[in-house]
């Protein structure tokens, strides 16, 4: 058996593929995305999108990608009844605390700190809550996706009850954590291996690397900083 392969799109949007050959989108947002190649603006296979939340640059190009592609979509209940009302189908709506599996991946649904209305036409729907997501992969790999999210004390039940191996964690700052509170983050989650995104889009993210780099020195942790369309 292969091993996973994680790709940051930019922004909060990763691709996930599988041993078994599955992929995966995490945050649908590649059309629009500043951040991300033009070479993956136009995603070849989806057979699962996750959502985080209900805002633009998470679930802009959902409805498009799942007219074409017809995945499973995990989102969470509200969100779900949304994508639904606009025609998609495969929705597999949850709540935070549940776990469901969806190609092979064990899903569970945790707690973010963030809002989460969805702008639709001139209206802002109510899209439920922002969540966050650690996938357990069929090669063992366990991943916590983050979401939009400030840090919060319940990282610390994260990191016991789920163990992640590697964080994918906001740190642009202004929108969700920077890099002082991601560094926090590492530290209540225990987790060894950091991937930053939802850094960089624009210019109001002011959030780096490079200060969370040092911000985790003294953890131990390796903060891989990946380019739009390079993979881990």
């Amino acid at each position: 058996m292969g091993k996973s392969r994680l790709t940051w799109l930019g922004h909060g949007t990763f691709r996930v593929e599988t041993p078994e050959g599955k992929t995966v989108i995490l945050d649908p947002w590649v059309q629009s995305n500043p951040a991300c190649p033009d070479s993956e603006k136009k995603p070849g296979r989806v057979d699962a999108m996750l959502i985080t939340h209900g805002h633009f640059d998470h679930i802009n190009d959902a409805v498009e990608i799942a007219s074409q592609h017809n995945p499973e979509v995990v989102c969470i209940y509200e969100t779900g009844h949304w994508l639904e009302s606009k025609k998609v189908g495969n929705v597999r709506a949850m709540n935070k605390g549940g776990t469901q599996e969806v190609c092979g991946i064990r899903i569970t649904m945790v707690h973010a700190l963030h809002s989460c209305g969805i702008l639709d036409g001139d209206q802002i729907i109510y899209g439920g809550e922002a969540a966050g997501y650690i996938l357990e992969l069929p090669d063992g790999l366990r991943l916590y996706h983050a979401g939009d999210t400030a840090v919060f004390g319940d990282m610390r039940l994260i990191g016991e009850l789920y163990r992640p191996e590697i964080a994918l964690l906001p740190i642009g700052d202004l929108y969700t954590m920077g890099p002082r509170e991601a560094a926090k983050a590492v530290e209540l989650l225990g987790v060894k291996r950091v991937v930053p995104m939802h850094w960089g889009t624009f210019p109001a993210l002011t959030g780096t690397p490079d200060a969370l780099r040092e911000q985790v020195s003294k953890l131990g942790a390796e903060v891989h900083a990946l380019e739009p369309g390079e993979s881990l």
